[in-house]
């Protein structure tokens, strides 16, 4: 008899251990890190998706404005040095790698500016069913990259201040002693001013 009870009492604490554990929390922190690579894989596909629409863009420009070679010459080596930095997950949690492609896609935002309003200069850039398509295109993706990270930084926030908090906390420096807090990006001085823009480069022709 002692030794069902015994028998019954090791089930018992089998049974009982995980389910304590999950109720104190212990796969909280896994469960929202994934939550935040969910998040960051959505912001490199919308990164991507950017990148994908520039060289058709840059092509359509190029036929109606090739007079504005420095926009142009511009924006290309910019997306080539965005989708050329490391962008894995790794990242999110190493603040200079994660610094090094907020930058070179901030730089690239940046150089993509003057086309937005390069359509103003050329009537016949602006005619142009194929620019119009592909600014509209252009256009849709900023905002979802603007979503994207809206729902990334939220998704960091909440995983990062667990790390931080009782009784989550424990667990953090025992049982997910690898979890490192997340990178949260932040809004660029430059990001909430208006691009100056000037099409009127010496020795070239005004635009028809």
């Amino acid at each position: 008899m002692k030794t069902l009870t015994r028998h019954l009492a090791r089930l018992a604490l089998i049974v009982a251990l995980p389910l304590a554990l999950a109720a104190c929390g212990v796969n909280t922190i896994p469960t929202q890190e994934e939550a935040a690579k969910a998040q960051w894989a959505e912001v490199q596909n919308q990164y991507q998706r950017r990148a994908d629409l520039i060289p058709n863009l840059v092509a359509t420009v190029k036929g109606y404005a090739a007079q504005e070679a420095n926009v142009l010459i511009a924006v290309t080596e910019a997306r080539a040095s965005a989708t050329q930095v490391r962008s894995d997950a790794g990242i999110t949690t190493d603040p200079a790698a994660f610094q090094r492609y907020a930058t070179a896609q901030n730089n690239l935002s940046l150089a993509l500016a003057p086309l937005r309003v390069l359509q103003e200069a050329y009537p016949d850039l602006k005619s142009n069913e194929n620019f119009l398509a592909l600014q509209s295109q252009l256009e849709g993706t900023e905002n979802r990259v603007a979503i994207a990270r809206r729902d990334y930084n939220e998704a960091v926030r909440v995983y990062n201040t667990t790390l931080r908090t009782f009784p989550q906390i424990i667990w953090a420096k025992t049982f997910h002693g690898g979890s490192k807090p997340m990178q949260l990006f932040e809004a660029t001085a430059t990001a909430q001013s208006a691009p100056t823009v000037d099409f009127g480069a010496p020795g070239s022709p005004p635009p028809k």
